[in-house]
């Protein structure tokens, strides 16, 4: 029972303390909450007072701030007023120069037009290449010529005239100097070249052409070596005359010469049509000039046994008299029958080639009809495809249909020629053979006859 007390008594006394302990800590925080606003009052006053004193500051602010914008507004109005006030000035400041200029503003106008006709005429001509700095009086005197502010003066006015007078002086003159130039690869290089007055640039065995911008640049072809073959000894003469091919057109002649096509380019053009048609022609052109050396040295053996009492057989008409020294005894029939035998037999090699290079000379005309209704096939097609607006897509069929055409009569032309010389070097030698067999069968009759009458 006294256990049971106790344990009573310990317990009331505990949850005692636990109360007075938990009072105590809600005590401090009630405290702390207290101080921490009055700490915040505090601070809040402190704002209010430093707010309330920047107040003042801030309007003082603001009302400088007012009159600023009040002093740039009159500012402003007086600017405004002093550029009407310009504008007017300077409209008649103009009309006042307008009327004491007079007659000189179009005389300026004039000077204009003249200087800028100058301008283009200098910026394309050869002799600015090794004239440099040409172009900065001209383009002064266009620009203040054109000008509404400020007039050219009396030296740059003379710049114009003066210009001219070189321009007509160097359009006379050779001149070499080193220039640079640019490749038809794309790289530049100096090179020394020869200006031949406003026409055309030389050098180093080339034609050279000014472009626009006023650079140098190789041809993009030269053309044929007749005419590159005069720049190095016109470069290399020092007096007297020298042959150079000059372009008076400023190079549109040499570029016209460049562009066309050279004689591969144009047998491509013909095709394989074209190549078969030529290769026939070289097979005619040999067939026939071989020939042609064999009757020619056929006709000079001939010749030769004709002086001579003693029949050869290596030529037609020694055979032909061996003949007949084998068959002397026979009757005139006969005999005439030998002689035509071995005639027949030495006509073969006379005539040989003649029927082939005469089919060439016949074929070829027709290759070249089939070439030209191939190429016209060809730009029919093209016309199909692209239309008639671009010449440039019907030039392929076109040029084919030509090229044949021609190739065609180069071959046929030629070989009909040969085949006649051939026909009559072989005919006059067919007509020796046969005026000698006349002959001796004349002959034989005669002595048969004479024997008969015996």
């Amino acid at each position: 029972m006294k256990k049971l007390l106790t344990s009573a008594a310990v317990l009331v006394l505990g949850f005692t303390a636990a109360a007075q302990a938990q009072t105590a800590d809600l005590n401090s925080l009630l405290d702390k909450v207290k101080e921490g606003r009055a700490t915040e009052t505090q601070q809040h006053k402190q704002r209010e007072q430093e707010f309330m004193a920047r107040k003042e500051q801030q309007a003082q602010l603001l009302a400088e701030e007012r009159q600023t914008q009040q002093r740039l507004e009159r500012e402003s109005a007086r600017l405004e007023e002093t550029r009407r006030n310009n504008e007017t000035e300077i409209a008649r400041q103009l009309e006042l120069q307008r009327e004491r200029l007079g007659q000189l503003q179009e005389l300026f106008g004039v000077l204009q037009q003249a200087a800028g006709d100058a301008k283009s005429v200098i910026a394309s001509s050869h002799v600015t290449i090794d004239n440099a700095g040409r172009m900065d009086p001209i383009n002064t005197l266009v620009e203040k010529a054109s000008s509404t502010s400020e007039l050219p003066s009396i030296d740059e006015i003379r710049a114009w005239p003066s210009q001219m007078v070189l321009e007509m002086i160097g359009s006379g003159q050779v001149k070499t100097f080193n220039h640079t130039v640019r490749g038809v690869d794309g790289n530049t290089y100096t090179a020394k070249l020869t200006r031949i007055g406003d026409f055309g640039l030389v050098g180093e065995g080339k034609f050279y052409t000014l472009k626009n911008d006023g650079t140098v640049e190789e041809l993009q072809r030269q053309p044929s070596g007749r005419l590159t073959g005069t720049i190095d000894p016109f470069q290399a003469a020092t007096s007297g005359f020298a042959e150079i091919a000059v372009d008076p057109s400023r190079g549109q002649i040499l570029n016209l010469e460049v562009e066309k096509p050279t004689l591969p380019e144009y047998l491509d053009q013909g095709g394989f049509i074209g190549y078969l048609t030529l290769a026939l022609g070289a097979i005619g052109v040999l067939l026939a000039v071989v020939q042609w050396l064999y009757l020619m040295l056929v006709s000079g053996k001939v010749k030769k046994q004709i002086r001579s009492e003693v029949a050869d057989t290596n030529n037609p008409l020694g055979r032909v008299l061996s003949v007949y020294d084998s068959n002397k005894n026979v009757d005139v029939e006969t005999l005439e029958l030998k002689l035509d035998e071995a005639i027949l037999k030495e006509t073969p090699a006379l005539e040989r080639f003649l029927t082939l290079i005469k089919l060439i000379s016949a074929v070829a005309p027709l290759f070249g009809l089939l070439g030209t209704v191939t190429g016209m096939i060809q730009t029919f097609q093209a016309i199909t495809l692209f239309g008639t607006g671009d010449p440039s897509m019907m030039a392929a069929g076109i040029s084919a249909a030509l090229m044949t055409t021609v190739e065609g009569l180069v071959v046929a032309i030629p070989t009909l020629l040969l085949h006649s010389f051939v026909a009559g070097a072989s005919k006059s030698v067919i007509h020796v053979l046969e005026e000698q067999s006349a002959g001796i069968i004349a002959v034989h009759a005669e002595k048969e006859h004479a024997n008969a009458s015996a």
